[in-house]
């Protein structure tokens, strides 16, 4: 999947992309959430440790982002705490990521946690720190769900034990669970974006109008730009739909014409659960990445100009 860029006027100083920083030790899974997002699942397979430092710039709602991956390994540790200015300084967001699965190199992921705090004191800065209990796989829920909770619960005390740090937040992921992956990553970004409370605002009068129960809008990169539930079971199924219609956008493109409305060629109609499904692109600016709506609604009908409407306020809002 191609990553496209956001074209500026040759006039217009382009703003510092933001920094969010990859890191802990070597084989958590730190690259594997990021190819998750991307929905690269073919390179998962034959994924090699990270090699140093990779660096990638996207787009999130009209705005830079440098992703910086830190490889793991013990050689490039050294390296990034003996250079923090190249490797930490100007980090906006930190994600630490942890293998719970790697029980006896927890002491070894914390104690470089601790670390890597310490460059960030150094550098004075203090970027909040999301850190990730990778690895948190549906199957050990199901069939040792008491011993991961403990385990989650310590690693937790034993972090705030070891830091004094005013931003630390946690949150448990999966690549098997792609959804908790989408769930924090764009939760994380969207604290990037001050207008982010109009984006919900606009999605709730857009889902109340057509008579949705429950509204995602989605950019390439899997990440939520924001969402509607008029229900938990809407919530549910949405969440647990977003990589289904993501990965079918991927490969096949499906379009059908419902009786006495105008052909749109950029929309399908799923059925899932028992339910209708609508899965739509939204092109919101020339020359930008596409945008995705997926939408829950028992009378999968809804006018191309209420959808035409609806992605005019949002290139207003994300453009204008």
């Amino acid at each position: 999947m191609s990553i496209q860029y956001l074209t500026k006027k040759k006039e217009e100083r382009p703003a510092e992309p933001s920094k969010i920083l990859f890191t802990g030790l070597d084989a958590a899974g730190k690259t594997t959430i990021i190819l998750g997002l991307q929905r690269e699942f073919s390179k998962i397979a034959l994924l090699k440790p990270t090699r140093g430092a990779q660096r990638r710039i996207f787009e999130f709602l009209g705005r830079d982002i440098a992703e910086w991956d830190l490889g793991g390994q013990v050689s490039y540790r050294i390296a990034y705490l003996k250079n923090p200015g190249k490797y930490f300084d100007g980090t906006e967001i930190a994600i630490y990521v942890i293998d719970i699965q790697s029980r006896a190199r927890i002491p070894e992921a914390i104690s470089y946690f601790k670390d890597v705090v310490e460059q960030f004191k150094k550098l004075e800065i203090s970027p909040p720190i999301y850190v990730f209990l990778h690895k948190y796989d549906p199957a050990l829920r199901r069939n040792a769900l008491n011993e991961l909770k403990s385990l989650e619960i310590e690693i937790k005390e034993r972090i705030k034990k070891a830091v004094d740090y005013r931003e630390i937040y946690f949150y448990n992921t999966s690549i098997y669970d792609l959804p908790s992956i989408i769930k924090a990553m764009s939760e994380i970004l969207l604290n990037l974006y001050p207008k982010s409370d109009l984006i919900e605002k606009t999605i709730n009068q857009f889902a109340e109008k057509v008579n949705s129960e429950g509204v995602v809008i989605l950019d390439d990169n899997s990440l939520i730009l924001g969402a509607y539930y008029k229900s938990d079971e809407a919530r549910n199924l949405l969440s647990a739909s977003t990589p289904y219609f993501l990965a079918l956008n991927d490969n096949l493109q499906f379009t059908q014409v419902l009786p006495g409305k105008e052909y749109d060629e950029s929309k399908m109609v799923v059925q899932r659960f028992g339910k209708n499904f609508i899965f739509k692109q939204l092109s919101l600016k020339e020359g930008s990445p596409p945008y995705y709506l997926i939408m829950l609604k028992q009378d999968p009908n809804v006018l191309k100009e209420d959808f035409d409407c609806f992605s005019n306020l949002l290139s207003e809002i994300l453009y204008k």
